[in-house]
């Protein structure tokens, strides 16, 4: 009995000593944390998507309260509002951003891309590209399974059962960039939304050459770079057969659109329908004077 005793005397002595100090040591290496944190997360939506490059609202609460400025910070799916919010929080001088959307740069649908073999496997374009290059000839392609489906937390992007493509839904979409992350051939990008909504795009990735590209695609872009030669504005460059709109330099004047032989060049939210008779016709005449100014030089 006496030792039953003395062992719980021990054992209470022995955890009232340690429990001591754990106190001082707790107030020694305390850290102070800022509550402008609790804050700024307060005002964040909540998503926790890591769009905006950090793990959740509460990182990134914790860098915008320890940076000198908003300088490459922003929270996609809040906004321009939320980053008001933030900066004045802070008293930081805010620059607002354009805003953005995930655009599909694929046009394979089934008909321009039909299939030469069938998968039965897991229903994941991840595990379908680590397998082999696809149903179709394009090795460059969607691969149709909806991973960008599944990563999307607001509903944004569903499948097109004609097309066989995932359709963004640009009212939904926060340009979190999940999809564009959890797309294994990078075909989503994340572009400014333009103004209106307006853009244009080439809705194409296909790395081969020509005629490569336009036998595994009737809608690919075969890299010939007519659209690069007509633009006046230098917005359009072709690099890897493939061409790219610049979006910080493309004025929508939509006449590489007109000029594509393929339609691999896409207008999208234009009020009008594009008259490419028209277009091509102002071209023409471009070129003409432009001549004709050489020939009197």
């Amino acid at each position: 009995m006496t030792t039953i005793i003395w062992t719980i005397v021990t054992l209470a002595a022995l955890g009232l000593v340690l429990s001591v100090v754990l106190f001082f040591v707790a107030k020694k290496f305390k850290v102070e944390e800022d509550p402008r944190i609790d804050e700024v997360e307060k005002v964040m939506p909540g998503a926790n998507c890591g769009g905006c490059g950090f793990a959740g609202c509460r990182a990134f609460a914790d860098s915008a309260v320890k940076a000198s400025s908003l300088d490459g910070i922003f929270c996609p799916v809040g906004g321009n509002d939320v980053m008001k919010k933030v900066a004045g929080i802070l008293g930081y001088e805010l620059k607002e951003k354009a805003p953005e959307v995930a655009v599909l740069r694929c046009n394979g649908t089934c008909s321009a891309r039909p299939r030469v073999n069938d998968y039965d496997g897991a229903a994941s374009c991840r595990v379908k590209a680590a397998l082999y290059s696809g149903d179709t000839l394009c090795a460059f392609g969607c691969l149709g399974c909806g991973d960008c489906v599944a990563a999307c937390q607001f509903g944004a992007i569903s499948m097109d059962p004609e097309t066989g493509l995932p359709v963004v839904d640009e009212a939904k979409c926060t340009a979190c960039g999940a999809c564009a992350k959890a797309c294994p051939r990078k075909l989503i990008e994340i572009r400014p939304k333009g103004p209106r909504s307006m853009r244009v795009y080439v809705a194409c990735s296909n790395r081969d050459k020509g005629p490569a590209a336009k036998k595994a695609c009737a809608n690919a872009c075969i890299g010939c770079g007519i659209c690069a030669k007509t633009c006046t504005h230098g917005a359009v460059t072709v690099e890897n057969n493939i061409a790219y709109i610049d979006p910080t330099k493309c004025k929508l004047c939509r006449e590489c659109e007109a000029m594509c032989p393929t339609g691999a060049i896409h207008g999208l939210n234009f009020p009008k329908p594009l008259d490419k008779a028209a277009v091509k016709a102002r071209i023409a005449e471009r070129a003409k004077k432009a001549k004709e100014a050489a020939n009197e030089q």
